[in-house]
């Protein structure tokens, strides 16, 4: 296949931009029209030099509306072929509809929508190609695109909740961090002017941020220098390194306030697509494999590894995930619960449940106490600034009404 970056407008005469692979020219042509579109002009691209794909990316908003496209679909009895091909028409997302129109080429050729779906990586991960062939399999397509697109909601609305924990100490270290930046370079050396033509005893505090701010104005670019190389150098090698992968990874875990939200997420991400895939009819250990590449974190991943291990050698499920130490005993209650009775999935999404409420819960009541620490963090440094500046300044005012 070659890759080609086309100009062409639409039936409505709007233009479209884009990138596609295709065999040749004719094929190019063919394809765009499937998609609605009347090449204009084209250029061939070389895939490896990067940037190659047109149109806006695939979030995950756009994932959730098709699952709930394809659950309609499913629902009304539609077939599958003829029901992408109806959303590939009625898609505004040039990229996504480049997706479909590949996945109904090769589904015309005889292939599975799942098998379909796995030349597309970069839209859809294993979880959900395995999620899908999964419900080929037993016939519950319908369930399957129900939960996954739940489950893209959720996801969803944990990233949301996330961002709101991490952003608003963000924009306050900020400006905190400009404030700071600006006493010192600025008004520190203009106040430390006016004291020396003064001619007046320092006070120790009033020393120590002269000595400070003269250090940021004589050195801010080894200051800022160090901190950003030790990040980049931090950076490079753990995306290298998987020792230092494993090792950055277990301390994301153990960070105050946020490492046990962080926890409490994979773990929630972990028993929601457990349960998925069991509903689903994945066996216990390909569920536990899969599981390895979606907690998104290396030490958690370690364990699964050892637990599917475990369970293979003989151990039960409640037993081997008792054994990881990462689950709090009302947790492996409930999954002891559910292997007895025969309801694993059921205890599996209470589990989710459980820990979704738990992560909100968390979120919300830290922000809610973030606000008022910060603001007084905030208050302390600049109080004691003001302090150390305008002390020496009053003093001399005092003197001088005397």
């Amino acid at each position: 296949m070659l890759a080609f970056r086309y100009k062409a407008v639409d039936r409505a005469g709007r233009p479209a931009r884009g990138a596609l692979d295709a065999l040749n020219e004719v094929d190019l042509e063919l394809r765009l029209r499937r998609m609605g579109l009347d090449l204009i002009t084209f250029r061939e691209v070389d895939k490896s030099a990067g940037g190659f794909g047109g149109g806006r990316r695939i979030t995950r908003r756009d994932l959730i509306t098709f699952c709930f496209d394809l659950e309609q679909i499913t629902r009304s009895g539609i077939a599958l072929l003829d029901g992408v091909r109806d959303l590939r028409d009625s898609i505004e997302n040039l990229r996504f509809r480049e997706v479909l129109t590949a996945l109904i080429e090769d589904m015309e050729g005889g292939q599975l929508l799942s098998q379909a779906m796995s030349h597309q990586p970069h839209v859809f991960d294993k979880v959900f190609v395995s999620l899908v062939r999964a419900g080929e399999q037993a016939g519950r397509l319908l369930e399957v695109f129900e939960n996954l697109g739940k489950t893209l909601k959720w996801q969803d609305e944990l990233a949301s909740q996330t961002k709101r924990l991490l952003i608003y100490p963000a924009l306050v270290l900020a400006v905190v961090s400009g404030v700071m930046v600006f006493m010192l370079v600025y008004l520190v050396p203009q106040v430390v002017q006016l004291l020396k033509t003064m001619a007046i005893a320092l006070p120790l505090q009033t020393r120590v941020l002269i000595f400070i701010s003269d250090a940021f104005v004589e050195n801010w670019m080894l200051l800022l220098g160090v901190p950003l190389a030790g990040a980049a150098v931090l950076t490079a090698l753990v995306a290298r390194n998987q020792k230092a992968q494993y090792l950055w990874d277990y301390a994301k875990l153990h960070f105050p306030v946020i490492g046990p939200i962080l926890l409490k997420i994979i773990l929630s991400r972990f028993a929601n697509f457990f349960a998925l895939m069991y509903q689903s009819g994945i066996s216990i250990l390909d569920a536990i494999k899969t599981s390895e590449g979606i907690v998104g974190n290396r030490v958690i991943a370690d364990g699964l590894m050892r637990a599917g291990q475990q369970i293979n050698a003989g151990e039960n499920l409640t037993d081997t995930f008792h054994n990881l130490g990462v689950f709090p005993p009302l947790v492996i209650r409930m999954m002891r619960v559910g292997e007895v009775t025969g309801s694993l999935d059921t205890a599996l999404l209470n589990i989710t449940y459980f820990y979704n409420r738990d992560v909100k819960e968390s979120v919300d009541h830290n922000l809610a106490l973030l606000g008022p620490l910060l603001t007084l963090v905030l208050g302390g440094m600049l109080m004691l600034i003001m302090w150390s500046v305008l002390g020496p300044v009053y003093e001399i005012f005092g003197k001088m009404r005397i």
